[in-house]
């Protein structure tokens, strides 16, 4: 599990055309000793000049911003930026938009009337595991199921061993790569290289699409 080291708390940069929010997390966060604000933008393409400088560990990204907003925003980030967490922020609660912004790359999606202890465990869990999954995705990616995802194979056409079986019931238990190693007897490089084979043989881009997969085919029981 990652963790920041001592006297590195996790930097973090928010985009947002709203002032007074970003504000409102700035104070949150300035309690929390782990956790550090080093950027703040109104929207995409400020954020994206400011990578170009800074280095944060997680990005808090709106949907919805003037000039460049985050669905724009998220594919530019994960092109140069591939290691960075980003947790979508917005309004709205849509199945559909969750699972688009889940599907291109984020690792977590919060409305904005979260409280700002949810926010500071979204950060947290993201940095040292990579994603924060909530009622909120795993229901929008439930709802996706219904719909037809060609992209996707099935399990009557796709042979996975049991060991990757294995594996990814782990992943979508929200195991991090350390915890999976211990369990099945593995080094952490091999569940890495094991995760990236699921996702080739499943024709699934992202974590998300895997735990979609996973549900689609009874490998895990939906809620």
């Amino acid at each position: 599990m990652k963790r920041p080291e001592p006297g590195h708390p996790i930097k973090v940069a928010i985009a947002d055309d709203h002032a007074l929010f970003r504000a409102g997390v700035k104070t949150a966060l300035a309690v929390k000793k782990d956790v550090e604000l080093i950027a703040e933008a109104d929207n995409g393409m400020q954020l994206l000049n400011l990578l170009k400088h800074l280095e944060p560990d997680v990005i808090l990204l709106d949907i919805q911003m003037p000039i460049m907003d985050g669905i724009q925003t998220l594919p530019e980030i994960r092109k140069d930026h591939p290691h960075v967490k980003v947790i979508i922020l917005s309004m709205h609660n849509d199945h559909s938009m969750i699972s688009k912004m889940m599907e291109i790359g984020a690792n977590s999606y919060l409305t904005k009337n979260s409280d700002s202890e949810t926010i500071y465990q979204a950060i947290k869990t993201c940095y040292e595991q990579e994603f924060f999954f909530n009622e909120l995705t795993n229901k929008a990616l439930l709802t996706g199921l219904r719909t037809k995802r060609p992209e996707l194979g099935t399990a009557q056409d796709i042979n996975l061993t049991e060991k990757e079986l294995t594996v990814l019931k782990l992943m979508c238990e929200e195991k991090t790569t350390k915890e999976i190693a211990d369990i099945v007897d593995i080094s952490p490089r091999t569940v890495e290289a094991i995760r990236d084979k699921l996702k080739t043989k499943t024709g699934a881009k992202s974590m998300a699409g895997l735990v979609m997969y996973a549900v689609k085919n009874g490998i895990i029981q939906q809620q």
